[in-house]
C-alpha cells in the first residue's frame, strides 16, 4: 500500500525524474518513472498453488515489470526468464552481478590446517526448500566410498515444511550420524565453517545469482554446483559442475574432491582468482551507468 500510494506523492514532492526500485515492485497508477530490479522468477519455476508468492509473481510482477523503464538482473540466466515468462523484450533488461563481502569471507590459513587433522566435511549453505536439491546431496553423500570418514554439514535455518522429512531421509540412508543440521549460522562465522569445509556442495535446481557459491570461492574452498542457471556464469571454469538431478553426477563430484588432494588445491586457487573477478564497485557502477542512461 506504502509503495501505490504514499511513494508516488513523495516522488511528486521531490520533483524527481526516475525511481530505482532494488525488488521487482513500483507505483503502477502513477506517472512515477522507474528501473527496477528482479532477483529471480523461482516462485514461477517451482510454484506452490497455496503460495501468496506465487500469485504475486504471476499477476503483480509482470505488471512491475513491464511498466519499467528498464529492468536490472542478477545474471544472464534471469533475464532470458524474464523474457521467457513475461515476453519482454531483451533490450529492456541488463544482467548485473552481484558480488560479496570481502572483508568477511576470505581465506583462513588456520582452518586449512583444522580441516586436514580433524574430521573433513563436506558443507552445504542455505534453505531447505525442495529446489535446492538437498535430499539429492544426501543420497549422492550416502553412495560415496568411505562416507564414513566424512561428514555433511547442513547450515541454514530450520524449515518445518522441509527440514523433518530430510532428517528423516538421512535416517533412512543410515548416515544420520555424520549429517549435521547447524541451523542458523551467525554471519561472522560462516567464513570459519567455509574455510574449514573440504567442499560445498550446492547442487541446487535453479538460482537467480548464488551468493552462496561466490562466498565459497572467496574462502578458497572448492564448490560442487549445478551446471544450470546462473551458476556457470558465476563459477567459470573453477568448480566442478554438474547435473543436479543426477545423484551419481553428485556422488562423482564429492568423491573427486575427497580422493584428489591436487583437485582440491587446483579449485582452491582457481576460486581465488575467480572470486576476484567480483565486487560491489563494479555491480554499483553497473548500476549507476543504466540509471543515468534512463534519467
Amino acid at each position: 500500500m506504502w509503495t501505490q500510494f504514499k511513494l508516488p506523492k513523495i516522488y511528486q514532492e521531490l520533483k524527481s525524474s526516475l525511481l530505482f526500485s532494488p525488488i521487482p515492485e513500483a507505483p503502477l497508477s502513477s506517472r512515477c518513472r522507474y528501473v527496477v530490479m528482479c532477483h529471480d522468477l523461482i516462485p514461477l519455476r517451482f510454484s506452490r498453488s497455496l503460495s501468496p508468492l506465487t500469485n504475486y509473481f504471476r499477476y503483480l510482477v509482470p505488471s512491475v515489470l513491464k511498466g519499467a523503464e528498464h529492468i536490472v538482473c542478477n545474471s544472464q540466466a534471469t533475464a532470458q526468464d524474464i523474457t521467457n515468462f513475461y515476453g519482454i523484450s531483451e533490450q529492456r533488461i541488463t544482467p548485473i552481478l552481484l558480488a560479496y563481502d570481502a572483508v568477511n569471507f576470505r581465506y583462513l590459513e588456520k582452518k586449512r590446517e583444522d580441516k586436514l587433522n580433524n574430521n573433513p566435511y563436506f558443507l552445504y549453505i542455505g534453505r531447505h526448500d525442495p529446489y535446492k536439491n538437498i535430499h539429492r546431496s544426501l543420497a549422492a553423500f550416502a553412495s560415496i566410498p568411505h562416507s564414513q570418514d566424512y561428514q555433511f554439514w547442513i547450515a541454514g535455518s530450520a524449515d518445518q515444511r522441509f527440514t523433518p522429512k530430510l532428517k528423516q531421509q538421512a535416517q533412512e540412508l543410515g548416515i544420520e550420524d555424520r549429517v549435521k543440521f547447524l541451523n542458523y549460522v551467525p554471519y561472522d562465522r560462516l567464513p570459519i565453517i567455509i574455510n574449514g569445509a573440504i567442499a560445498l556442495v550446492f547442487p541446487t535446481l535453479w538460482e537467480g545469482f548464488g551468493l552462496p557459491v561466490l562466498e565459497t570461492m572467496a574462502c578458497g574452498t572448492p564448490v560442487i554446483t549445478s551446471n544450470l542457471s546462473s551458476l556457470p556464469e558465476i563459477t567459470g571454469d573453477a568448480a566442478i559442475l554438474i547435473d543436479p538431478y543426477q545423484v551419481a553426477e553428485i556422488a562423482e563430484g564429492m568423491s573427486a574432491i575427497a580422493n584428489d588432494s591436487n583437485l582440491r588445491s587446483r579449485l582452491s586457487k582457481l576460486s581465488l582468482q575467480q572470486a576476484q573477478k567480483f565486487s560491489w564497485q563494479k555491480t554499483a557502477e553497473a548500476t549507476k551507468e543504466v540509471l543515468i542512461r534512463h534519467m
